[in-house]
């Protein structure tokens, strides 16, 4: 786990975020195991393990399985979960929907500020730690927040803000 001066950093997490990963995790301890060691027992069947390629990749994927058990555990036993449907609409926050007008670009977008752990860029979801994430924390609808980016400024306009549906 991240520490951040000498405490360990929680893992922000959305309700449905939650739900998703522990959803995994009794996925990959239930189901997952017994398939893997299934497939090991059918690889070891076949003779000498030595050169037996099935039984080495049943063996990677069984310690790729044990290390995603291992990294979900750690999250959850770190988690800090916010609750969307009581997320404050009047300000940004995680567990808020913001709808932002790019000022250079003449553009709206539209965000889902969650955690760390769920940011998703393909799926609408950003980070409250990202550039942008971060300028927007705490911005009231009308505002207009500055965001640095490694090669320009930009300015954007927060033009609502709702719960996450």
């Amino acid at each position: 786990m991240a520490e951040e001066g000498g405490q360990v950093k929680k893992n922000i997490l959305t309700v449905a975020g939650l739900k998703k990963l522990q959803d995994e995790l009794n996925d990959l301890k239930v189901n997952k195991r017994k398939e893997i060691s299934l497939k090991i027992g059918e690889a070891r069947e076949q003779g000498d393990l030595s050169e037996n390629a099935e039984y080495d990749a049943a063996k990677d994927e069984q310690r790729d399985i044990e290390a995603r058990i291992e990294e979900i555990e750690g999250i959850l036993k770190h988690a800090e979960v916010v609750d969307e449907d009581e997320a404050d609409t009047t300000r940004v926050n995680i567990g808020c929907k913001v709808r932002i007008h790019d000022i250079e670009y003449d553009e709206d977008m539209e965000f889902k500020i969650v955690g760390s752990m769920e940011a998703n860029s393909l799926d609408g979801k950003i980070s409250n730690e990202s550039p942008v994430g971060m300028a927007l924390i705490g911005a009231t609808v009308g505002d207009i927040v500055e965001v640095e980016l490694p090669d320009e400024v930009s300015h954007y306009k927060v033009l609502e803000i709702s719960k996450i549906m």
